[in-house]
């Protein structure tokens, strides 16, 4: 027996997705995958730069205490006191603002911090950074900080005396510029009576 040929179905033109819309879809992908490329590398910059901002605030603020506690420990007549720190390296830093005139400190330039200028004993540090903190842990960065009184008041002779604190931080090294870079974070406080 013959077999009966059947007829095939003939395809329409329009069936199928030819070569020219392949192409177009992938170029609309890779065009789609380079804007988002660019987002997350975006994103990464800016949560480097909020964790290094976090860091640099948490510094100010540990050494803003320190030295406030200083002033809450001392007396009346002996004013401004010593404290100290420990960074994750394990380096012992000496907070010693008895040395306090009407201002002391690091230089400022207006009212923030002149990080231009050398650093002074005993009102600044190079604290250490680590993860765990300890000093065998990987060390996150090291950061720049420096800390300065300023005497408020008409009567600088009697206490009690009002002070201005200023602290601040910053990460030493970390290409000032380009889109991971922090501004130096600067605190003020006012303590006295």
């Amino acid at each position: 027996m013959d077999e009966i040929a059947k007829p095939r179905p003939r395809l329409r033109g329009d069936s199928g997705i030819t070569m020219i819309e392949t192409m177009m879809a992938a170029a609309i992908l890779v065009i789609g995958s380079i804007g988002m490329l660019s987002l997350i590398v975006t994103a990464i910059a800016t949560n480097n730069r909020n964790r290094i901002d976090s860091t640099q605030t948490m510094l100010a603020q540990t050494i803003l205490e320190q030295i406030a506690t200083t002033f809450v420990t001392a007396t009346q007549t002996t004013g401004p006191g010593t404290s100290s720190i420990k960074d994750c390296a394990g380096n012992s830093w000496i907070i010693d603002t008895t040395t306090a005139g009407a201002s002391s400190g690091a230089p400022l330039l207006g009212s923030a911090i002149d990080y231009t200028q050398a650093q002074v004993q005993y009102w600044s540090m190079n604290y250490v950074v680590s993860t765990p903190c300890s000093s065998t842990g990987t060390v996150q960065g090291t950061y720049d900080v420096r800390w300065h009184l300023d005497r408020i008041g008409s009567s600088l002779a009697s206490p009690p005396e009002t002070y201005l604190i200023t602290v601040s931080a910053k990460l030493l090294g970390h290409g000032e510029g380009n889109q991971y870079f922090s501004l130096p974070v600067t605190l003020r406080f006012m303590i006295g009576g």
